[in-house]
């Protein structure tokens, strides 16, 4: 492929979807309701491939920083990195300066102008959080309890929101995302949560609360924008291939990370006025 991916932002005139378009009243009453906004295709094709074969040869060299598997210590996940499956990666981490594709990609117009309208404000990238390609490989791939992006982050306030790129197919039997809608505005007791902070699947207010999430199957270039509060899982990868995204986080500039925290380590990127 010989197109950069910052040349199919340039809109033409066969291909009027790279012009950004703003939310809607409604879509943004639905984002204040439910915590998630799906948009489907909003990337090409072309950009996604671009970005998947920057992904596998990455992998395939192993290039630093990874987050593997058997440092997660969830259930199902290699005892060591020395057990079989041991380096088993999770995520790419540093998306952001891995490669120009992404910094394209975490900076793309239709997504920075949406935003824009749910901060009401200018919007910062955090490279602290998420700012990273999230695998979901077969057989060592574990699962992700429901759980709330904001329970390792210091803000000052707790209103952030993750734009997560399918860059293939995300389905149940590959472990496709699944949300709780509308529970970013819900108070959870401290007994609900595990030493991880995940919900207590054992707690009988967390089963009914489960009974509630919703599956969101996703196809090569649909965008989900959800809540840093929004409680949302993900299944094993039972297919034989493995499973693609690109996350980053974002935030209203005035939403500063908390001083001498892991938030605050890495630093901010404004990325809209």
């Amino acid at each position: 492929m010989n197109r950069r991916y910052t040349e199919l932002l340039a809109p033409s005139s066969k291909d009027m979807s790279t012009i950004p378009t703003a939310l809607s009243s409604e879509q943004i009453a639905q984002f204040e309701k439910d915590g998630y906004l799906v948009f489907r295709r909003m990337l090409e094709p072309e950009a996604c491939e671009q970005m998947l074969t920057v992904a596998r040869r990455q992998l395939q060299e192993a290039r630093q920083p990874l987050e593997y598997e058997a440092e997660l210590g969830y259930a199902g996940a290699p005892t060591s990195l020395e057990a079989e499956g041991g380096r088993t990666v999770r995520r790419l981490r540093g998306a952001y300066d891995r490669d120009p594709v992404f910094q394209s990609w975490a900076r793309d117009p239709r997504v920075l102008l949406k935003l824009r309208q749910l901060f009401d404000e200018p919007v910062c990238l955090t490279l602290a959080h998420h700012n990273c390609v999230m695998t979901k490989h077969p057989r060592y791939g574990t699962a992700t309890g429901w759980h709330r992006d904001i329970r390792y982050w210091s803000f000052t306030q707790s209103d952030l929101v993750c734009v997560w790129l399918a860059l293939g197919d995300e389905i149940e039997s590959n472990g496709s995302l699944k949300f709780i809608p509308g529970s970013h505005r819900l108070q959870i007791a401290p007994e609900r949560l595990d030493e991880l902070l995940f919900l207590r699947p054992e707690h009988p207010e967390n089963q009914a609360l489960f009974r509630q999430g919703t599956a969101v199957d996703l196809h090569q270039g649909d965008v989900v924008f959800f809540h840093s509060l929004l409680f949302h899982a993900a299944g094993v990868n039972t297919s034989d291939k493995v499973k693609t995204s690109v996350a980053f986080a974002y935030h209203g500039c005035s939403n500063q990370p908390v001083p001498n925290t892991r938030s605050a380590a890495s630093g901010d990127i404004r990325v809209s006025d």
